[in-house]
């Protein structure tokens, strides 16, 4: 009987860990998910997963590391509010250190061959003096989100150089796409896709002029396969390595949709000022570039998005 290899993907009812379970099964991989269904969904659950609806820091995942035995684990599972960060610190520390740990040290104990880690550039750069930034520029993070993300990187070398553990951290600059969905102050496409759909008006934190670096979700997940897939460790940025502003953003979006108010700015601040990701050592090690053009990835994220708000929620 042909083998199987199991993959575990924590976070895996959420944006990016749904379609990172979806792609591991189309390339016969068996796989697992965990997610508590906070920010996850269980409607973008692929029906083939077998799901374990449980916090990352709870005991019980030892048993399920103990049953299912995954090969591999792609971790997701995180917080990642920037302004609930501020408010909370401990929780966000609590979800994105301790529920970390308790990830590695079953991957550890359950002699895991490969864990990878999606991990997030922005908060970790934080007011960088280069762009676009590459892996070893100092991570300069001022926020509780940045600094708890860093800290959990900080970790993978730890149980790396201590105990073996192969591991890829993948930092990961604006992911954008469909199943992406507004969540507070964050995730700016869906944000503004929404707003134009719904005929309110965008709100705009600055100017408009600071500039993010937004790669689409097939390029995502692109990546991650081909770091499971070849003998690398360590970290990579991943991301478009260009640079958009979010009034740019705004027009491609309204000429998508087919219509957008007029933006409203907001006298706040925008943090940080300007993010691009340097992906040159991606493309060299792995081969890898993004594919999919900024204008066409957000045309079929609104039209995903044009579904999916339309359709009765239960």
């Amino acid at each position: 009987m042909f083998f199987k290899p199991k993959v575990l993907v924590t976070g895996g009812a959420g944006f990016i860990g749904s379609h990172q379970a979806d792609a591991l099964l189309a390339k016969g991989f068996q796989v697992v998910v965990v997610d508590n269904l906070r920010t996850g969904r269980e409607e973008f659950l692929n029906k083939d997963v077998v799901f374990y609806n449980l916090d990352i820091r709870e005991n019980e995942l030892n048993k399920i590391f103990r049953d299912e035995k995954p090969d591999f684990v792609f971790h997701f599972a995180s917080e990642d509010n920037k302004k609930l960060s501020y408010h909370d610190p401990i929780f966000n520390a609590d979800v994105n250190i301790v529920g970390t740990l308790n990830v590695l040290e079953n991957c550890v104990e359950h002699k895991v061959k490969k864990v990878l880690f999606g991990s997030s550039a922005v908060p970790i750069y934080g007011e960088t003096t280069k762009i676009p930034t590459g892996e070893t520029f100092p991570a300069r993070p001022r926020t509780p989100l940045g600094i708890a993300k860093l800290t959990a990187e900080l970790y993978f070398q730890f149980y790396a150089d201590n105990y073996n553990l192969n591991y890829v951290i993948l930092r990961y600059a604006n992911v954008y796409g469909p199943r992406q969905t507004f969540n507070g102050d964050r995730n700016v496409v869906p944000a503004l896709i929404q707003n134009c759909l719904s005929d309110k008006q965008p709100m705009i934190f600055g100017n408009g002029h600071q500039t993010r670096d937004f790669v689409y979700i097939e390029d995502v997940i692109r990546a991650n396969m081909m770091a499971l897939a070849n003998r690398v460790s360590g970290i990579y940025n991943v991301g478009s390595g260009r640079q958009t502003t979010i009034n740019e953003l705004l027009k491609i979006i309204g000429e998508e949709s087919g219509r957008c108010p007029t933006e409203k700015y907001i006298s706040l601040p925008a943090w940080p000022e300007n993010c691009c990701v340097n992906i040159e050592k991606i493309k060299g090690e792995l081969n890898w570039k993004p594919t999919v053009e900024l204008t066409d990835g957000i045309a079929q994220t609104v039209a995903w998005m044009q579904e999916w708000l339309t359709t009765p929620k239960d």
